[in-house]
């Protein structure tokens, strides 16, 4: 079945060209559009879809709190933030309401179709570094949003696995964790999912944002 995509922007010939490279692909479609996240809201109401690609800086609603909306939901579709800028607010913010990453506007089509694939086989397409890079530069300017699992959750997690959540918040991949931890790689995998499941988190990127509103890793990465 093909990737259910929904485009969500403002500016209408950036929307024609997203959806002119989907077409190509033999294993997408774009089944909507809108062009704030109020119409983007109504839509979903009866469309299914699998990935949303959302502007952040628009009319009505802006991309952020839609996605804060969107994620909410039970069973939503995940979240692709589009932004200008790389380090910017907006993709800060976007993170923490539940996007499962952020692409820049003037990304390369092939970058871009691999992220959505990536995001919809349940994978965050923002590498733990760069998110790290948005937190240190702007988690002491943002409030935190007052929701989700907090510091006392943390409970939940064996010794190894906070031990694991450190270093994934720190920008470690599986194999470098695996290499620091003396474990196989599949053994760390293991406790990552463990650690999504406990905390119910989405993907790696949402450990990176709870471990540093937790105060578990501080601005400069370190536990």
């Amino acid at each position: 079945m093909a990737i259910r995509v929904m485009l969500v922007d403002d500016q209408v010939l950036l929307r024609t060209g997203f959806r002119m490279v989907l077409a190509a692909q033999p294993d997408m479609e774009v089944v909507a559009e809108a062009g704030d996240g109020v119409e983007a809201l109504q839509v979903l109401r009866s469309t299914e879809v699998d990935v949303v690609l959302m502007d952040v800086r628009m009319p009505k609603l802006d991309g952020v709190e839609a996605t804060r909306r969107i994620c909410s939901d039970p069973n939503p579709p995940k979240v692709l933030i589009l932004t200008t800028f790389d380090l910017d607010e907006y993709a800060f913010s976007g993170l923490k309401a539940g996007a499962s990453g952020f692409m820049l506007k003037d990304v390369p089509p092939g970058e871009l179709l691999a992220a959505i694939r990536s995001v919809h086989s349940g994978d965050a397409v923002v590498a733990p570094s760069t998110t790290r890079r948005l937190l240190d530069r702007f988690a002491p300017m943002l409030p935190s949003s007052g929701k989700g699992p907090q510091r006392k959750e943390l409970e939940r997690l064996t010794d190894r696995e906070r031990e694991v959540m450190v270093l994934v918040a720190q920008g470690l991949s599986n194999g470098e964790i695996a290499a620091r931890l003396v474990l196989s790689e599949a053994t760390v995998k293991t406790h990552v999912g463990r650690i999504l499941t406990k905390l119910e988190l989405r993907d790696r990127v949402q450990v990176v944002v709870l471990a540093y509103e937790t105060g578990l890793v501080r601005a400069g990465g370190q536990g």
